[in-house]
C-alpha cells in the first residue's frame, strides 16, 4: 500500500488549541500508521509556538509553525495564503480541517486554490483495502449517509467536532517543530470587535437535556432549561422543534445538527429518529423520559422513565434541590 501522509490544520484561538485538533490527530495517526505515512500539522497564529509540543504529544510527527502578530486574528485570506504553499510543498494525500467557524471558512478557499476536491462536514474517514480514502458525510438533511471517494489530489475534508476519537496524550513522543516564514497579506477585512458565544457549546457539554416532540409549546423550554441548569448542562432539541422555529439550530442534536457525546444525556419527549440516535448514542449515560414505552430511544437508554415529562421533570427538580 502506498504511504498516506496527512496534514492537519491545527485550529487555535487565543493561544488555546481547539479540542478538534486532537480528534483529527487521532484519525490522522491511525491512517498514517496503517500505510507507513507521516502526520503533520499547520499551526498559525501569534505567540503560538508553545502549542506545538502538545500537538506532537497527541500524534504529530512535524508541526509547521506560522507565528506572527499579523495572524493574531483569524483571517481566512491571510491564513489561506500561508497554508496553500505548505500543502503544495508537502504534497500530503489528505488535508483535514475541523468543521468549525474557521475551518468552514478556510477549507474551501484552500481547496479552490489547489483545485482539489473537498468533502465537508464528514463524520468518518476510512482507509480502504485498495488504499483509497472513503469519506462519510450526512446528505439530504441527514436522512442518508453519502460515501465519497475523492479523485483529485490531495483529498481534503472537514470533520465534525466529536465525530472522531482523540488518542491519549503521550508527553514522551518526539517530533519536529519547524518555524515557517509568514507571508503578510493586506486584508480587506477589518475586525471591529469580537463577541463571545452565549451559553455553553452543546458539542462540548458534559450534560445535555434534549427536548423532542413531547414538548407542547415553545415556552415549555423553560422547564427543560431548569433541569439542564440544575445538572450544570445545556439544552438540546430534536430537528422538528428547530424546523418549527421553537429554538435555534445550534441546539439541534443529531446527524443533521450537532453530534454530542456528553457524560449524561436526558431525552425528554424524544422518540428517537435514526438521525437523532446517530448523533447522541455514544453518550456516557442515556436517560429517556416519554409517555410512550415503544419509542426507539428507550431501546438504547440506560434508564427509561415511562410517564408524562411535565410530571417527571418537576419531581426530578425537587429531588435535585434536596
Amino acid at each position: 500500500m502506498e504511504k498516506r501522509s496527512v496534514l492537519i490544520y491545527a485550529e487555535q484561538e487565543g493561544g488555546k488549541l481547539h479540542p478538534i485538533c486532537f480528534e483529527l490527530l487521532g484519525k490522522g495517526r491511525e491512517l498514517a500508521d496503517k500505510s507507513g505515512g507521516v502526520v503533520s500539522c499547520a499551526l498559525l497564529g501569534s505567540d503560538v509556538a508553545a502549542l506545538a509540543q502538545d500537538l506532537v504529544a497527541h500524534g504529530a510527527d512535524t508541526v509547521y509553525v506560522f507565528d506572527d502578530p499579523s495572524l493574531a486574528t483569524f483571517d481566512a485570506l491571510s491564513y489561506k495564503q500561508n497554508l496553500v504553499p505548505l500543502v503544495k510543498e508537502l504534497e500530503p494525500h489528505l488535508v483535514l480541517f475541523g468543521t468549525t467557524f474557521s475551518g468552514k471558512s478556510l477549507a474551501p478557499r484552500v481547496a479552490t486554490a489547489l483545485e482539489a476536491g473537498l468533502t465537508s462536514n464528514c463524520t468518518a474517514i476510512e482507509l480502504q483495502d485498495d488504499g483509497s480514502l472513503l469519506q462519510v458525510r450526512p446528505a439530504f438533511t441527514g436522512n442518508f449517509l453519502a460515501h465519497i471517494k475523492t479523485k483529485s489530489s490531495p483529498a481534503m475534508a472537514s470533520v465534525r467536532y466529536r465525530a472522531l476519537e482523540a488518542k491519549p496524550k503521550d508527553a514522551s513522543r518526539k517530533g519536529q517543530v519547524v518555524k515557517r516564514a509568514v507571508e503578510k497579506v493586506p486584508s480587506p477585512v477589518k475586525v471591529l470587535g469580537k463577541g463571545t458565544p452565549k451559553g455553553a457549546s452543546i458539542a462540548a457539554a458534559n450534560v445535555v437535556v434534549c427536548a423532542g416532540r413531547g414538548l407542547k409549546k415553545p415556552a415549555d423550554f423553560a422547564l427543560v432549561k431548569r433541569l439542564a441548569d440544575a445538572l450544570g448542562g445545556v439544552v438540546g432539541a430534536t430537528r422538528p422543534l428547530v424546523d418549527d422555529g421553537w429554538i435555534s439550530k445550534d441546539h439541534q442534536v443529531g446527524f443533521s445538527g450537532t453530534i454530542v457525546k456528553p457524560k449524561l444525556y436526558i431525552g425528554v419527549g424524544v422518540s428517537g429518529s435514526p438521525q437523532h440516535l446517530a448523533g447522541m448514542r455514544e453518550s456516557g449515560t442515556i436517560v429517556a423520559i416519554n409517555s410512550d414505552p415503544s419509542v426507539a430511544l428507550f431501546r438504547i437508554a440506560d434508564y427509561a422513565l415511562v410517564g408524562d415529562m411535565y410530571e417527571i421533570i418537576p419531581q426530578l427538580l425537587e429531588q435535585l434541590g434536596k
